[in-house]
């Protein structure tokens, strides 16, 4: 395996924050819809100040206080996406398509490992997980497919806990600081979630990471006791 080069600093796109509102077509609370803000905006341990979640079991919190989207991906997505809705279309006009706190070109899940601390603005946050990517991108997007397609792509954005809080705003620098863990980057947890999935070595050298954030670890343990992928059916297609 070959670790990525040390990221160099990266201009922040945009900064992006959401209210909860009725999403979908059951109307259910979502802070899925972010707009970028201009100006400082304060980075705490629970994520970006006047930043909405409507589902606080499965989205924010410590381990996923702040959701980074590569914007290098767009492109790709349009051309991908260009015979399904017009919604697709139109979500992905400007950054916060996936819902993302932070926007960015030049860093991929081939140039972060897990555990990687960056200085984001005067904040201090460290790399916790990947995304698993949820069946609200499907209303999200108008594609009835699109978790999948983002799952299957390993094009999934990640988040970060934050170790020192501060402030952030568009135009700023997100520069890497440490790395703990060279050989994790999240191109190849993805791949051992989505497509080497019962790889049992990587698997318990992935249980082992320790910041890693707790419940990837213990479906990494689960994976090697029960010898079987857990189902993702709820999560991609919804109840």
């Amino acid at each position: 395996m070959t670790t990525a080069a040390w990221p160099q600093p990266v201009m922040i796109g945009a900064v992006l924050t959401g209210q909860v509102r009725p999403f979908g077509p059951k109307g259910l609370p979502s802070g899925i819809g972010k707009l970028p803000v201009a100006g400082p905006v304060r980075v705490t341990t629970l994520g970006l100040a006047g930043d909405g979640q409507g589902d606080p079991k499965h989205h924010g919190g410590p381990e996923k206080a702040l959701h980074h989207y590569a914007y290098d991906y767009y492109g790709a997505w349009r051309d991908e996406l260009s015979g399904e809705s017009g919604e697709a279309a139109k979500v992905l006009a400007r950054p916060g398509a996936f819902g993302e706190n932070l926007s960015t070109t030049g860093l991929t899940e081939a140039d972060i490992c897990i555990g990687d601390r960056f200085r984001l603005g005067t904040a201090l946050v460290e790399v916790s997980q990947a995304r698993q990517p949820c069946w609200k991108l499907n209303h999200r997007f108008g594609h009835g497919g699109m978790s999948r397609a983002v799952q299957h792509s390993l094009r999934t954005g990640w988040y970060y806990r934050v170790v020192e809080e501060g402030e952030v705003s568009a135009g700023g620098t997100l520069q890497l600081v440490e790395r703990a863990c060279p050989g994790w980057t999240l191109q190849r947890l993805l791949r051992v979630l989505y497509v080497d999935r019962l790889d049992y070595a990587a698997l318990a050298e992935m249980a082992g990471l320790v910041p890693l954030a707790e419940n990837w670890r213990k479906l990494a343990r689960e994976r090697v006791a029960k010898r079987e992928v857990e189902d993702m059916e709820r999560r991609l297609a919804g109840g």
